[in-house]
Parts: structure tokens; C-alpha cells; sequence
């Protein structure tokens, strides 16, 4: 019987997964332990999928890591999450460097504690020549706050004048977010059995594929991303058009 590894189609592998990862805290209830202990064990899966998912040839993972609105979650977690960040940033450096994997992050980063932000610029640095896959960390990130600090931008660097001149359409906007450079996913997971968005990647995930799932981020392995996978490679992508001029295009 062929595994679920062996059912993937090599050729039709996302080069972009975009996960959500959600329900480190009510696993740890699950344990009979604490928030945090969850967000410990989260760790351990984002290490796993991540190795896996450059195994099988994903070009680009990008993790909800921190929102902006986790801000408002109790202090103690708060500052749990950002004592882990710091224990977890720097050490995870061999491991991403043996996987030959990028690190990256988007977001408003100088909202992060000054510790945190110097060592996820470090642990980037260090990781920068790498080119197999590029995991790039959502932080103190939501995407209101990234498309209107695009319009920012675009207002900051010209003047009215050329603001009455420039065509911004889809192309030049897309410039302007913090995930220029980097291909919209074509599959979204969110764990934990939740059927929304939560205010990540709204303007990348236009034309992505969602998946949703029960299970808890600690308890999402490599078989649960083989199935998301399939379950993506089993769908017909048409971006606004038909079945039938699909085939006409093949």
C-alpha cells in the first residue's frame, strides 16, 4: 500500500503554504498543562514541517507566528511568547542552516522587544545565503496593518504631483507589501478545526486554496501535511474561469 508521501504528485507540489497555526494552547489544556507548555510543543511541530516541507520540494513556508492582535492576550503569555521566541530564535540556527533554509520574517518588526528583534535580524543574517526553501515568520503582524502601511508608503515616496501620474494597479501595490518578492500561496492550512482567516495574508491568499483541519498545531505532523497537500492536488484551480477553458488551455 502506497504511502501518502508516495501518492504526491512531484510536479504539482504548492511552491507556497501559508499555515496558520492555531491551537497550541487548548492541546496543553488537553495535557492538563499550562498555555505556554502548548506553545513549547509548537515549536517542535514548526521544526518538523518545516524540514518536510523542504523535503518535498515547497519553495516558500510563511507562519502566522504573532499577530497584532495577540498583543492583547493575558501579559503573562505575552511575555512567555516572547521569552520562547528569544530561547528558540537563535537556536534553531544549525538546524536551519543544515536544511539549507532562509530565514525570514514580515511585519512590524520594531514593535518586537529590542532582544527579540536583534536576534531574529541575526538569525536571519546568518541564514541569508541559504536557498533551498525561505520560512518566513508572520510577528506582531495582521494584514490591516500591512495594506495600510503600504498606502503609506506610496504616499511617502511621491509627491502629489506624482501620486496624480502613477498608475497603481495590482502589480505596483503588491510592491509596496511586506511579502514583495515572494509568490502568493497556493495552499493555506489553518489548524485547530477554525473556519476563518484571522486577518492574515487577505490580499495574497486571493486565489489560494484553504484548508482547514482539527487538529491541534502540536499535533499536525508530516502525514497531515501529505494530506493537505493531496487534498490540494486534487483540486482544479480555475481563477474565474470554467472547466472547459482549462481544457481548451492544455
Amino acid at each position: 500500500m502506497m504511502s501518502l508521501k508516495e501518492k504526491l504528485d512531484k510536479t504539482r507540489i504548492p511552491k507556497h503554504i501559508a499555515i496558520i497555526m492555531d491551537g497550541n494552547g487548548r492541546w496543553a489544556l488537553k495535557q492538563g498543562e499550562g498555555r505556554v507548555f502548548g506553545h513549547h510543543k509548537g515549536v517542535d511541530a514548526v521544526r518538523e514541517i518545516a524540514e518536510i516541507a523542504a523535503e518535498i520540494g515547497v519553495k516558500y513556508v510563511t507562519l502566522y507566528t504573532f499577530s497584532t492582535e495577540n498583543w492583547n492576550r493575558p501579559q503573562d503569555e505575552v511575555d512567555a511568547l516572547m521569552g520562547l521566541f528569544v530561547e528558540t530564535i537563535e537556536k534553531e540556527i544549525p538546524t536551519l542552516n543544515k536544511n539549507n533554509i532562509r530565514l525570514n520574517a514580515i511585519g512590524n518588526l520594531k514593535s518586537l522587544p529590542e532582544e527579540n528583534y536583534t536576534r531574529l535580524l541575526n538569525t536571519m543574517n546568518q541564514t541569508a545565503n541559504n536557498n533551498r526553501m525561505t520560512l518566513t515568520l508572520a510577528l506582531s503582524y495582521s494584514s490591516r496593518w500591512e495594506i495600510t502601511e503600504a498606502v503609506r508608503k506610496i504616499i511617502s515616496e511621491n509627491t502629489k504631483e506624482e501620486l496624480k501620474n502613477i498608475v497603481i494597479d495590482e502589480e505596483y501595490f503588491a510592491k509596496h507589501l511586506s511579502t514583495n518578492g515572494i509568490p502568493d500561496p497556493e495552499l493555506l492550512i489553518r489548524t485547530s478545526g477554525e473556519f476563518r482567516i484571522s486577518n492574515y495574508l487577505l490580499w495574497q491568499i486571493a486565489y489560494s486554496e484553504l484548508y482547514f483541519t482539527p487538529k491541534l498545531w502540536p499535533e499536525f505532523g508530516a502525514e497531515d501535511l501529505y494530506e493537505a497537500i493531496l487534498d490540494y492536488q486534487a483540486r482544479e484551480r480555475r481563477f474565474g474561469m470554467t472547466s472547459e477553458q482549462l481544457k481548451d488551455e492544455e
